[in-house]
């Protein structure tokens, strides 16, 4: 047995859950989150052996919140539906950490945010001693490959049950029961969803409805670590200005994205600050 096994806790919501823009957003640390992952994936492999159910239980959702993220939500009912639903939202974006400090200055929140990179990374350390199997779902099959040889190359007692790279178009019904089917099939304790926002959120939402795993909506995680594209240093996302390094990379792509995003975002934390003051 190993010491996350031996240590790990019932898959609950953690207690410092905090709104932000009407979103749930959980008071986790970068180490806390890896685990608490970690052990809901242990949570729903131990459902499955036990055979609780006849049939398929329902997985956990995990997302990662940022700026943008809050942003569409704030204007897509069927997004901000799926992440007030979601068993675990974390604060991917430092705008996110210091709005939920400034607007919940009692709560004794962690003063850095949960990259999803390195949740990516901190999850599949930990779970090369208990086992856990993972799947990799989105961006093209090159990255894929390059991701896996990466991972393999990292943690090279992790077990990585498949891999699926979608077409860029809406899934027909019969596709989806596939993918489902192969998910099922290969073993898999955790997806991870790397299909960009907010479609890989509503697909990771839709996923753990239907299997007992746990889904990763994780962002750009798969281009960065298989090296597709490049990170932005420490110390600019320390300083909450990663975005002013992406849309320099990508800026015809990015360009809306953090001109709206941005802007609805600090519109959004103000109206909840305002309206938290008001009597």
């Amino acid at each position: 047995m190993t010491v996350l096994e031996e240590n790990r806790q019932p898959a609950l919501h953690p207690s410092r859950t905090v709104p932000c823009m009407g979103v749930p957003i959980a008071g986790h640390t970068r180490d806390s989150a890896a685990r608490e992952v970690a052990q809901l994936a242990l949570h729903h492999r131990d459902t499955r052996r036990q055979g609780r159910s006849a049939a398929p239980s329902a997985g956990s959702d995990v997302h990662l919140c940022n700026a943008y993220t809050l942003a569409l939500a704030d204007r897509n009912p069927e997004l901000h539906s799926v992440l007030n639903r979601a068993a675990l939202n974390l604060p991917d974006g430092q705008p996110v950490v210091w709005a939920n400090q400034l607007l919940h200055r009692t709560a004794c929140l962690p003063a850095t945010r949960v990259y999803g990179p390195d949740l990516f990374l901190d999850v599949f350390a930990l779970s090369q001693d208990a086992g856990l199997r993972h799947y990799l779902l989105g961006s093209t099959s090159d990255v894929l490959d390059a991701l896996t040889a990466e991972l393999q190359r990292r943690f090279p007692r992790a077990r990585i049950a498949g891999a699926c790279s979608p077409p860029f178009r809406p899934l027909t019904p019969g596709e989806l029961d596939e993918q489902r089917r192969d998910i099922l099939a290969s073993g898999a304790d955790i997806v991870w969803v790397g299909l960009g926002t907010p479609k890989q959120d509503l697909h990771a939402a839709r996923l753990a409805a239907a299997l007992p795993v746990v889904c990763v909506a994780v962002g750009a995680a798969f281009d960065f670590v298989a090296g597709n594209k490049p990170q932005a240093p420490r110390w600019i996302q320390r300083g909450g200005l990663e975005w002013t390094f992406r849309l320099g990379c990508e800026p015809r792509r990015l360009w809306r994205r953090y001109l709206f995003g941005n802007v609805r975002f600090v519109w959004g934390v103000a109206r909840q600050a305002t309206a938290a003051v008001v009597p």
